[in-house]
């Protein structure tokens, strides 16, 4: 008996350590794989012989020249008005304009984006969320530091906006990154004991 439970334990564990890989290694040959077969046609035409590869080499250098113009004065310039050109087309400003603004809210480099974890306590316990604002309220009687928390509802592309006062707003030491896997993984990369911080200083732990 305690063999069988063994040997089960076992499985199960195997099994969520095996599939998470490789479905991520699937995932990243799958679009490889599409993009070579979309710009290996190219390369035959061009030098007359099949090249295996070479179109991911292509993707590669061309995300690397696109970063090169993007943090470079002149290349950023024409970047801007090229997507501002590309932001008039209807079709393309509806998928594009969120897909940008998501991407960027979790880029390191965005003086806007998610700079950090927030924990909200409500009726039902503690609301993980992302610092994205903060900003005052004033109500006749002097302005009042609030905070605007994003909380995701499904993955992280859906969510609500939570503007609560500042005092209300735990700041643990949980950096974005560790938050977005937080919310990917359901809450099972919580970590078992975490403190809390307040302008850059750890003042106690808390359970969760």
């Amino acid at each position: 008996m305690a063999g069988m439970s063994w040997l089960r334990r076992s499985f199960v564990a195997g099994f969520f350590v095996t599939v998470p890989l490789v479905v991520s290694v699937a995932a990243f040959v799958w679009i490889f794989g599409v993009v070579d077969d979309l710009t290996t046609p190219l390369y035959e035409r061009l030098l007359g012989r099949r090249i295996p590869g070479l179109g991911i080499v292509t993707t590669a250098a061309g995300i690397l020249l696109v970063g090169v113009l993007a943090t470079n004065v002149i290349g950023k310039r024409v970047l801007q008005r090229a997507e501002r050109y590309l932001l008039m087309v209807p079709v393309f400003k509806t998928i594009y304009a969120p897909v940008k603004q998501l991407v960027a809210a979790f880029s390191p480099d965005n003086e806007s984006g998610f700079k950090r974890v927030v924990l909200l306590e409500g009726r039902q316990g503690y609301v993980l969320g992302f610092l994205t604002k903060e900003f005052t309220i004033d109500k006749g009687q002097g302005p009042r530091p609030v905070v605007a928390v994003y909380v995701p509802t499904n993955h992280l592309y859906l969510g609500d906006v939570v503007v609560c006062d500042r005092d209300r707003a735990m700041f643990p030491d949980i950096t974005v990154e560790e938050g977005i896997r937080i919310f990917l993984t359901g809450g099972m990369a919580m970590p078992p004991r975490v403190g809390e911080e307040r302008d850059g200083q750890r003042l106690e732990d808390f359970r969760v």
